[in-house]
């Protein structure tokens, strides 16, 4: 017999998390008009209105990602989703893909190049360092690589790689070039076609303002043709389904085995034709994600991209004078740092997971600890998307000063909000 105090507690009551000022490095806390764009309720995939919000959609990152690329869609899935997709889409088995590395998701990007089977080369400099264009040429130069993927903003260290003409040097030399912008894009500026980026993926749960779940992706037309090279037709969609795709009639185009995409969900060659005029199902679009998604990019565009990004640097130029006006050490060259996110060196007889854990507990306030070589050595604290807010910045410096001065540091009176009053004046 079962126990019904057990499947009482089961039932549980409903979501209600606690009140939460997320100014960590990502996940923010979600502007409330995307939450309610989120509410509305769905519609058959098919349905001409859902359909509808599709192309919107696509238009709006359009222009998000500055490109006329006609292959702008979202994968569904965390920024995470958007990055495979892309990977596994462009890289055959064998390629040389060359990864450049100052920070944790460099290495992300390389693990997963790896699992899609490329021969890849690895560059690395110091964590809080950026690559020059010079670099990234001698090294695109020995490997020849067919795809250099590149992170622009890594929030483990705060950077922001410099994109400008990286693109152009790529295709001089005969390579295609990803970068994953999840952290830095409507924060930073990103001009995919003025910097002739061939594949970008990003995340909706940073600068863009929403919840993690939805990647919005772009691919330049060399991308595509990669990845048309390597379009196969789900076999239960054709008219035959055991019948040789090469030979069906139904379904040209379709690649030799050894040469398809090896993956089914991030196929964006079977994506982009479910985005497409066809509309040949794929999967069932997460239809709340893309509510979100959508209202995320419409009030991007509705402040206006050069408005935003200025909003971003303005008050992430705030909590980087107010850290410093506390008398705490910013790490790394603070002339390639992200707008949106600053890392702080952690004071030496203070323990960072305590001061984190008590601003969260007594004054709701998260910020982030960082991975690798910099875990315990710096804290994260973000500005970014809804909470680029003056409010944001001032009480979250307040509160670090009480928690720092409770924990026996020696920090300036005031000084932090002090600091970030002085770059608002």
């Amino acid at each position: 017999m079962h126990d019904v105090g057990l499947l009482r507690t089961a039932v549980g009551a409903p979501v209600a998390p606690p009140p939460r000022l997320l100014m960590g490095p990502g996940p923010i806390t979600v502007d409330p008009r995307v939450l309610r764009a989120m509410s509305a309720q769905l519609v058959g995939q098919y349905d001409p209105a859902m359909t509808a919000y599709m192309t919107e959609t696509q238009a709006l990152y359009r222009e998000v990602f500055r490109t006329r690329n006609e292959a702008t869609v979202l994968v569904d899935g965390t920024s995470r989703a958007g990055i495979e997709a892309a990977l596994v889409s462009l890289i055959t088995p064998g390629d040389k893909v060359l990864v450049p590395v100052f920070g944790r998701f460099g290495h992300l990007l390389r693990e997963i190049a790896e699992r899609c089977g490329a021969e890849v080369h690895v560059r690395e400099v110091p964590w809080g360092q950026v690559f020059t264009l010079e670099q990234l040429e001698e090294a695109v130069r020995e490997v020849r690589p067919a795809l250099v993927a590149l992170v622009q903003g890594d929030t483990s260290t705060t950077m922001n790689q410099p994109l400008e003409g990286v693109g152009a040097m790529c295709h001089r030399h005969g390579a295609l070039l990803y970068v994953d912008c999840t952290a830095s894009l409507a924060g930073n500026p990103f001009e995919m076609d003025a910097w002739e980026v061939d594949a970008a993926s990003a995340g909706l749960q940073k600068c863009l303002g929403g919840p993690s779940g939805s990647s919005p992706l772009s691919l330049s037309p060399r991308a595509v043709a990669v990845v048309d090279a390597r379009r196969s037709v789900e076999a239960g969609l054709r008219a035959d389904p055991y019948a040789d795709p090469l030979a069906d009639g139904a379904s040209p185009g379709n690649a030799p085995a050894l040469a398809r995409i090896r993956s089914n969900y991030f196929d964006l060659a079977m994506i982009l034709d479910y985005w497409g005029e066809k509309r040949l199902n794929h999967h069932t679009e997460a239809t709340t994600m893309l509510y979100g998604a959508r209202e995320c990019a419409r009030l991007v565009l509705e402040e206006g991209l050069p408005q935003g990004i200025a909003r971003h640097r303005l008050h992430g130029d705030a909590m980087l004078a107010g850290v410093r006006g506390l008398g705490l050490e910013v790490f790394g060259d603070v002339d390639h740092k992200m707008h949106n996110v600053v890392a702080v060196q952690i004071p030496a007889a203070v323990d960072g997971d305590a001061v984190r854990a008590e601003l969260l507990h007594d004054y709701g306030i998260e910020i982030g600890t960082s991975f690798g070589p910099l875990a315990g050595r710096v804290w994260r604290i973000g500005t970014m998307g809804y909470n680029a807010r003056k409010d944001a910045v001032l009480v979250t410096l307040a509160a670090l000063e009480a928690v720092l001065r409770a924990h026996g540091a020696v920090v300036e009176p005031g000084g932090g909000t002090t600091a970030a009053q002085g770059v608002y004046a």
